[in-house]
């Protein structure tokens, strides 16, 4: 690994287990194995740091959900949105849990405003997809970022839920589990 990634990794160790605030630059350095100097020299700053590692390892989910395939049913195309975020999410959780505390930092935390964007395109994309299913949900009526809203809290809550519940926080979500929450979402309490 090379020093930029080892740095990259150290410092998703740190803001995970420690919270973003609580870490500074040289314990980053010191666990890294390399200068403050060096770490400027890549990152320019902790925060540089910060919008460095929120980019690389977004990067992978925003990617497959941008590249979706179109699918025949919007339960399909719910489900294969939801298997990529959750597969994701269960793949690097360390870096979703990271996401999800930066989103309950206060508005004007400079970690929050960095992580900000991400979160709000990864938002985008969901109400991307009902914005195409609209044609077979005659009931949107421009409602799709809420629906977008209310998928994607569910899905988190499930996997907080999951992992919390879980010994060593490991989990493998099969495809029924998927199935079964997207029938809650689509048909409520009373399915």
């Amino acid at each position: 690994m090379d020093t930029k990634n080892i740095i990259l990794q150290t410092a998703l160790d740190l803001f995970y287990s420690k919270g973003y605030d609580a870490v500074g630059v040289q314990e980053i350095a010191t666990k890294s194995g390399i200068t403050k100097p060096t770490l400027y020299y890549y990152f320019g700053s902790k925060l540089g740091l910060l919008d460095g590692l929120l980019q690389e390892q977004s990067k992978p989910l925003i990617s497959q959900l941008e590249n979706t395939s179109t699918s025949e049913t919007v339960q399909d195309a719910l489900l294969q949105t939801a298997r990529i975020f959750c597969n994701f999410s269960v793949s690097n959780q360390k870096f979703y849990r990271l996401m999800l505390s930066l989103m309950h930092c206060a508005p004007d935390n400079e970690a929050y405003i960095t992580a900000r964007p991400i979160w709000l395109r990864i938002n985008e994309l969901f109400v991307d997809i009902f914005q195409e299913e609209s044609h077979f949900l005659g009931n949107m009526n421009g409602r799709q970022q809420q629906f977008a809203i209310g998928l994607i809290g569910l899905l988190n809550h499930y996997l907080l839920f999951k992992f919390e519940t879980s010994p060593d926080n490991i989990i493998h979500l099969t495809e029924e589990e998927l199935e079964n929450i997207l029938k809650q979402f689509m048909y409520g309490i009373f399915s």
